[in-house]
């Protein structure tokens, strides 16, 4: 299924039983919610999917699930995040395989590799398959940033056709456009700079309090697409206390936290990763509970 690189794309949580099994009912009931909202994707095994405890055979299974459950309604994309270049084309392959439509990729993960070493990276599991890739840009969480002369060297790749924008800077946005035009799709990889991006120019925005609150996700990307910004921007503005969950070391936690609240998730996550106690559990849960108290209602905007 090929990949347009705009809209909404979640990155999905993975869901745990109690005792650390997949938990595939509710990951079923929570990307059903996704489709119903009018989400353009899904992806997996992202930060938020927990992809660094998850085994191999567990990624295999989210991809063939969600493949099931999309039924080719939306593309499903798979993250790579890999120690090595033989890991991470044998990953590309996998995903493929099991029947994924892109790849998200991160740079090599525990080696801090240099600009060249990382072009190469990029390259080698680029020229390895012909899934389209999105990288992901994230030095502050991963401390490699793919500068603009990296992405050049990258264009000659083609189905290198993405970028999941996290530096912080919007201004990102406008230095790709300004060097490279439409040669690379933009998407927003930061809840609380999403519609600031959006505005100046960004594709799509990958999410991560969507897994919570797919529709106002949703809304807020169509608003703005359909120059209704006011409207866009009034659902932000009660968004960004809970968007604000995402910028945290704990944001697995929280957003699972939100996911409990709105009937679309559970709260197990897996060590060493624990769920929150203390003041820190009550300060979330108060924060969530004052979304729901004021959740705002939602223009028709499937039918923009």
């Amino acid at each position: 299924m090929k990949v347009n690189w705009e809209g909404i794309f979640p990155a999905v949580t993975t869901k745990f039983t109690a005792d650390d099994e997949l938990d595939l009912q509710m990951f079923e009931t929570n990307i059903k919610a996704q489709l119903e909202a009018g989400v353009d994707g899904i992806i997996l095994g992202g930060t938020l999917g927990e992809a660094s405890s998850l085994m191999d055979d567990e990624k295999d299974t989210l991809v063939k699930k969600t493949v099931e459950i999309v039924d080719g309604k939306v593309p499903v994309v798979m993250n790579i995040a890999e120690q090595t270049t033989k890991g991470a084309i044998l990953a590309a392959e996998k995903a493929k395989a099991n029947g994924a439509s892109g790849l998200m990729m991160l740079p090599p993960m525990r080696y801090k590799a240099d600009d060249r070493e990382t072009v190469e990276y990029y390259k080698a599991v680029a020229n390895s398959t012909d899934l389209p890739i999105m990288v992901y840009n994230n030095p502050v969480d991963y401390k490699i940033e793919v500068t603009l002369d990296m992405f050049a060297e990258l264009a000659e790749c083609e189905n290198i056709q993405a970028v999941k924008e996290s530096t912080r800077d919007i201004s990102n946005v406008t230095r790709m456009r300004n060097r490279f035009g439409d040669r690379f799709s933009i998407l927003s990889g930061v809840d609380t700079l999403a519609l600031e991006s959006l505005v100046m120019g960004a594709d799509g925005w990958v999410a991560g309090l969507v897994c919570a609150f797919p529709k106002e996700t949703v809304a807020i990307y169509r608003l703005q697409k359909a120059g209704r910004i006011e409207e866009a921007r009034e659902i932000y503005r009660w968004f960004l206390p809970l968007l604000e969950l995402d910028i945290n070391a704990h944001l697995v936690q929280n957003i699972k936290l939100a996911e409990v609240a709105t009937g679309i998730g559970t709260e197990n996550v897996r060590a060493p990763r624990l769920p929150l106690v203390g003041e820190e559990r009550a300060h979330v849960l108060g924060l969530i509970e004052e979304g729901l108290k004021t959740r705002p209602t939602l223009p028709d905007y499937l039918n923009l």
